[in-house]
């Protein structure tokens, strides 16, 4: 079996070994990068003196012909093939002969493969983005489309105060806002070239590193050989920024199930979103939400992998690190999933005002009860303690809180006036609430054009909408 480095051993490898130590079948899906740093990579060397102007250029032919024969899925992979960049350095050489071997002069699979890792990401991330900004726009439309629709909010799962549901809808809007600033934020770091770090010492045939980046279309070049090769942090950034984005995803996902269960009714799932049961004829269940928040744990799980694999590792670079790629190409993958599920989900439901107005009961309104007292001069805590017996009372007298008699409110605090049954009111509870970020008419309304000002700006120079 022919490796890349096999001129010091006397014995082949273990079969068993082999397959354990070989990486041809997750990082295929790196061959068209691959070929692009190589041919980066050649000019870079015939700039240098290194290869002749036709080397090269047999070189460039060699590679663009492995490139297409990847396109056209007939590259056939051989036994010896450990990796990618064997696969297509054995290839070249059967195409152009030995002078395939002037290609790796200078270069390891270390900086390649940190290489090609990051030229995937910057033709990957920016198609997320896309899916992730597209799912915003549901959000934001949905939001517009149900403007007057009110629902009990919750904290602790318990109902606490009546909202809008376009404010609820926005509020998943600005948590995927965070996470697309976050991704923005990771590409700079991404964007950076470890190609002539060599194996961790640095290259020693005078490649122009700045050239051979920019080339590559890269912001930059990484500043250290050493940690070149060895680092994974902007692998690690991209699992983090997944595995948040996988939470937030599954909270989305956990309310939409709570909702369109019976016992609320909120809302209705599309069936093309549902699944039934095998043997429950009756049931639609909200599979693809489930679906979704078994997700996050995958991607949170991916993140841990790569965190516990970096931790303690020796420099420079170690073939743990090997185990960075399938997390990674798990989450990305994922995402890619996830993201159009949820967006038609969202684009999809079928919204039920009169079972979220059904669920709005007095209770809700307590603390437009206690701000009532307290614009009446009493202080806010004893005006909480007051509607706090008021609420008691409600119970033990097995009424709502428009149907204490006023001499019972009155028994409570003399600052309770005939008036008080006014603030009972639900639309005027959240048109109270009308500060920046609050849930009155004009103020969701101000987030929304807010949401549009966010989404209508976006250049497209680095996360293409």
């Amino acid at each position: 079996m022919s490796t890349l480095w096999g001129g010091r051993f006397q014995e082949p490898a273990d079969d068993l070994f082999w397959r354990f130590h070989a990486s041809i079948g997750f990082d295929i899906r790196l061959a068209q990068v691959d070929i692009r740093g190589s041919q980066a990579y050649a000019r870079a060397l015939q700039s240098a003196g290194v290869l002749t102007a036709e080397e090269a250029q047999q070189i460039q032919t060699g590679l663009e012909q492995v490139a297409a024969e990847f396109a056209a899925n007939t590259f056939t992979l051989a036994t010896s093939d450990e990796d990618i960049h064997t696969a297509v350095e054995r290839r070249l050489h059967e195409l152009i002969g030995p002078v395939a071997g002037k290609l790796h002069t200078g270069r390891s699979r270390n900086d390649q493969i940190a290489t090609d890792v990051r030229l995937w990401l910057m033709e990957e991330l920016p198609a997320l983005a896309a899916l992730l900004r597209a799912l915003q726009q549901a959000l934001a439309a949905r939001a517009e489309d149900e403007i007057d629709v009110l629902m009990p909010g919750y904290t602790h799962l318990q109902p606490a105060q009546p909202l809008r549901f376009s404010h609820w809808m926005l509020a998943y809007f600005w948590m995927l806002q965070r996470d697309r600033e976050r991704l923005q934020d990771a590409l700079p770091r991404v964007r950076e070239c470890p190609l002539g770090a060599g194996a961790l010492a640095g290259n020693a045939y005078g490649i122009d590193r700045e050239a051979l980046a920019k080339d590559l279309g890269f912001e930059g070049v990484t500043h250290n050989s050493i940690e070149s090769v060895a680092d994974r942090d902007y692998i690690l950034e991209v699992l983090a920024w997944a595995a948040i984005l996988g939470g937030h995803l599954s909270r989305l996902a956990e309310d939409l199930v709570l909702w369109s269960s019976s016992e609320f009714g909120f809302v209705r799932l599309a069936e093309r979103y549902t699944t039934g049961s095998s043997i429950m004829p009756q049931k639609r269940n909200p599979d693809s939400l489930e679906l979704v928040r078994g997700k996050a744990g995958r991607l949170t799980g991916n993140l841990v992998t790569l965190l516990t694999v970096t931790k303690g590792l020796p420099m420079s670079y170690d073939t743990d690190l090997q185990e960075d790629k399938e997390p990674l190409f798990d989450s990305l993958d994922t995402l890619a999933q996830v993201l159009p599920v949820v967006t038609g989900v969202v684009a999809t439901l079928q919204v039920v005002p009169e079972r979220m107005r059904a669920a709005l009961n007095e209770g809700l309104l307590a603390t437009d009860l206690a701000d009532y007292l307290t614009r009446r001069g009493l202080p806010f805590r004893q005006a909480h303690h007051a509607v706090g017996q008021a609420v008691l009372k409600s119970e033990q007298l097995g009424v709502p809180l428009s149907q204490i008699p006023l001499e019972e409110y009155q028994a409570i605090s003399p600052c309770f006036g005939l008036d008080l049954y006014t603030v009972l009111d639900y639309q005027a509870s959240v048109e109270a609430r009308n500060s920046l970020g609050g849930t009155s008419r004009a103020a969701v309304l101000e987030q929304l054009r807010a949401a549009r000002r966010v989404l209508e700006s976006d250049t497209g120079d680095d996360l293409p909408a």
